[in-house]
């Protein structure tokens, strides 16, 4: 029966490995659809504030205030659009450079568009306790 029992085992192995992989695929595929809206989202307003421009000289009426609004909520959607991409880099195992927007492999440390040294965000070492060292007495 050990030959069985191997097999179960692999079986169930690789259950597992394909189950986490379709949950990657899932996660994935739900931040490409939130940036998908987004993007369509900052392409309506962009068009509304285009068509507020547009009526504003040709009616000759001061709309500087509902500009502001409207450039101010574009730069949040613009916002919302780069954590977004960032998630999703993460979850492919990518890393955006910050300078050119580029995607690059994690184990990069410049950016294959453009050069430019990329930050990859490292958690930051505690102190273990203990470990600092001689002290003066």
């Amino acid at each position: 029966m050990g030959l069985f029992e191997d097999v179960v085992v692999n079986a169930k192995s690789a259950a597992n490995v394909v189950g986490k992989k379709a949950g990657q695929l899932v996660d994935i595929s739900k931040l490409r659809l939130s940036a998908a809206d987004v993007e369509r989202e900052i392409s309506g307003r962009l068009e509304a504030l285009g068509r507020l421009v547009y009526d504003a000289k040709k009616t000759g009426v001061d709309s500087q205030a509902l500009i502001d609004e409207g450039v101010n909520c574009i730069d949040e959607l613009y916002e919302q659009l780069d954590v977004i991409n960032d998630e999703l880099a993460q979850a492919r195992n990518k890393i955006i450079c910050p300078k050119c927007g580029g995607t690059n492999p994690q184990e990069f440390s410049y950016c294959g568009r453009c050069g430019a040294k990329l930050t990859k965000d490292e958690p930051e070492e505690e102190p273990v306790q203990g470990s600092e060292g001689p002290k003066d007495e």
